[in-house]
C-alpha cells in the first residue's frame, strides 16, 4: 500500500524543527546579564578581608577537631573564621593568630612570641575575638590559647 495517505507519518518525522536564533541584542543582553550575576558590581560586595580558601580550611579543621568533629561543628567553625575576617585582615588574623599560638611555648624560642608588648597585644586581641565569634556562632567553649 503506497497511498498517499499512508506515506503521510513518515513525512512528518522526517520534518525538522527550524532552529530559532535570537538576534544580536538578545545575546548581548544575556552575555551582560551572566557577566553582570558574575561580577560584583550586580550582587553583594565581596568580603572585605577575603582569606585564602586553605587558611579558612585549615582554621574550620582545627576548630572541628577541638569541637568533636561533627557536620554541625563545620557549620559553626565556619561561622567563626567568616567573623574573623570581619574583623581582622588576612595579614592580621596571621600575625595575631601566631602570637596566641606560640605564647605558651616554653623557653628563649616562645618568648618572642609572648614578651614584647605588641605579642601581648595582638594575641590578646586575637583570643578575644575568636570567643566573641565562638559564642556568637554557638560553640560552647571558646579556646584558650592554642598549643
Amino acid at each position: 500500500m503506497n497511498t498517499p495517505a499512508a506515506r503521510e507519518p513518515q513525512r512528518a518525522s522526517r520534518v525538522r524543527p527550524t532552529p530559532v536564533r535570537a538576534s544580536s541584542s538578545v545575546q548581548l543582553s544575556l552575555a551582560a546579564a551572566a557577566l553582570c550575576c558574575y561580577a560584583p558590581v550586580c550582587g553583594a560586595a565581596p568580603p572585605a578581608n577575603d582569606y585564602p580558601t586553605s587558611a579558612r580550611v585549615e582554621y574550620v579543621q582545627e576548630c572541628m577537631t577541638r569541637n568533636g568533629g561533627t557536620l554541625a561543628e563545620l557549620y559553626k567553625c565556619s561561622c567563626v573564621i567568616d567573623r574573623l575576617a570581619e574583623k581582622l585582615t588576612y595579614d592580621e588574623f596571621v600575625e595575631a593568630s601566631t602570637f596566641a599560638h606560640y605564647a605558651s611555648m616554653p623557653g628563649e624560642g616562645g618568648g618572642i612570641f609572648r614578651d614584647s608588648p605588641r605579642a601581648r597585644e595582638r594575641a590578646k586581641l586575637y583570643l578575644r575575638l575568636e570567643a566573641e565569634a565562638y559564642r556568637g556562632c554557638g560553640l560552647t567553649s571558646a579556646p584558650a590559647a592554642h598549643p
